[in-house]
């Protein structure tokens, strides 16, 4: 559990970092078919490795990006006196780099800036990086920003 003035001392400082997560060709299956977007690249192998510059097949990019939510809770501390939070937008989303079938990913986060709406919310900037474990590029990062309700 973390103050929120503690939180507020460590902007401009790296505030967690979430465990790997595994990304499965059926994981990508399972959003391209919910979001109806089945472009090979995504949900065909055996064409993506002739067809596409990857070798193999990619994750889609909001995939990748709907994972922040989960890696931000096994990332960072629980804050003092929160009773809810809302994904509240991002200022800048850039996708950098494929993440292949059958790799693994993870979330860090830089603390850019808190902001105290009134008593009872307060808004997290938070530089998100997406890394693919032995990538040298990150999949992504997004300015994500995360909206606190407190009790």
């Amino acid at each position: 559990m973390i103050s929120l003035a503690t939180l507020q001392a460590r902007v401009g400082s790296e505030i967690g970092i979430s465990p790997w997560i595994d990304i499965s060709q059926q994981s990508i299956d399972d959003f391209a078919a919910v979001t109806i977007d089945h472009q090979f690249i995504h949900v065909d192998p055996v064409r993506a490795r002739s067809d596409a510059p990857f070798g193999g097949t990619i994750a889609h990019g909001f995939l990748t990006l709907s994972f922040l939510s989960h890696m931000i809770e096994n990332a960072l501390p629980e804050i003092e006196g929160v009773k809810r939070s809302i994904n509240y937008g991002f200022d800048r989303i850039r996708f950098l780099s494929p993440v292949p079938s059958g790799s693994q990913i993870r979330g860090r986060f830089e603390l850019l800036r808190v902001e105290v709406q009134r008593d009872t919310e307060v808004t997290l900037c938070c530089r998100a990086t997406i890394d693919i474990r032995n990538h040298e590029r990150p999949a992504l990062v997004a300015d994500w920003l995360v909206r606190y309700y407190l009790a």
